[in-house]
């Protein structure tokens, strides 16, 4: 099915109408979603961040999100759609957010708001077994993969020699890597475990790339994709009080501890996902953050 077919069943409506949930406090309506008290959300399937089961989003941005729309008073209303649908439905304000994995990047925010981090995501590739790839020298020549409409898209252009598959999914990744057909698949990270332990056959396991020095990214601008990067959840620019509420819940659960419980829940490391480098306070200041900017992060302990 279309992309664009798929979401055109999420049009924007004014406040009140059917989908409506009753005994809406006016906190809760002041937010601004689409329609009051609900948030629309578009996703892919993407485990272990999103997928939708008996019409709730599991995963850890399922979970991230549900935490946060517990203690705004808002239901959950989950739209599949593919990455670039996701994106799409945002830009259109056909929904009010989109959650998995979602990059920030100074082109998107043009066209979004972006909450602050949920968790950053090291640069992790798929490999086949036995090999080996560090660096970015390395990835010169070889048969790179990811899915279209990822950050990545632009790094591998510009990895000399370097030819790009680009797929619908992950699981067309994951195919190609495991049949030979590319040599390396850049995801997301948790993605790659779960693959491990869901498709022993495919013979992969997970690398981490040594970020690119400041001189390689200086020379080709591309190559800060290759970099940790953090993620964020994805609104319409029409909704910056929604924004802002769910970026107040999730400094929220830095603090609290619910961030590094849900990250080991799905096998990751709360050091490698829960603090910022240094760059990226940098990336957004004076953006679509202010000068004084500080991305959250939580304590050596992992609390």
């Amino acid at each position: 099915m279309s992309t664009f077919l798929l979401l055109s069943s999420v049009a924007a409506c004014g406040s009140g109408g059917a989908d409506t949930p009753k005994n809406v406090s006016a906190k809760t309506a002041a937010l601004g979603t689409l329609t009051p008290g609900v948030i629309k959300v578009a996703v892919e399937p993407y485990a272990p961040y999103t997928t939708v089961k008996g019409g709730r989003i599991v995963g850890l941005d399922g979970d991230i999100l549900a935490y946060a729309a517990k203690k705004l008073g808002l239901e959950i209303k989950p739209q599949v759609t593919d990455f670039a649908g996701m994106l799409a439905g945002v830009q259109s304000r056909r929904v009010d957010i989109t959650i998995g994995g979602v990059a920030w990047s100074a082109d998107r925010q043009k066209q979004g708001l972006f909450t602050d981090p949920p968790y950053y995501s090291p640069p992790a590739m798929a490999v086949r077994d036995g090999k080996t790839y560090r660096t970015v020298d390395d990835l010169e020549n070889l048969n790179l993969g990811t899915v279209e409409g990822y950050v990545w898209v632009k790094s591998i252009q510009s990895v000399p020699g370097a030819k790009l598959h680009a797929y619908p999914d992950a699981n067309g990744v994951f195919d190609d890597l495991g049949a030979g057909r590319i040599d390396v698949g850049f995801l997301d990270p948790l993605l790659i475990i779960a693959a491990q332990k869901q498709r022993p056959d495919l013979k992969i396991s997970t690398e981490y790339l040594t970020p690119p020095t400041a001189a390689q990214v200086k020379a080709k601008p591309a190559y800060s994709y290759f970099q940790p990067y953090q993620t964020g959840f994805y609104l319409p620019k029409q909704e910056p009080k929604l924004e802002k509420a769910i970026s107040a819940q999730i400094d929220a659960m830095y603090r609290n501890g619910e961030l590094a419980r849900l990250i080991k829940k799905y096998g990751g490391d709360p050091e490698q996902f829960l603090k910022p480098s240094a760059d990226m306070a940098t990336a957004r200041r004076g953006v679509d953050r202010p000068a004084d900017w500080t991305p959250p992060t939580i304590g050596s302990s992992g609390q």
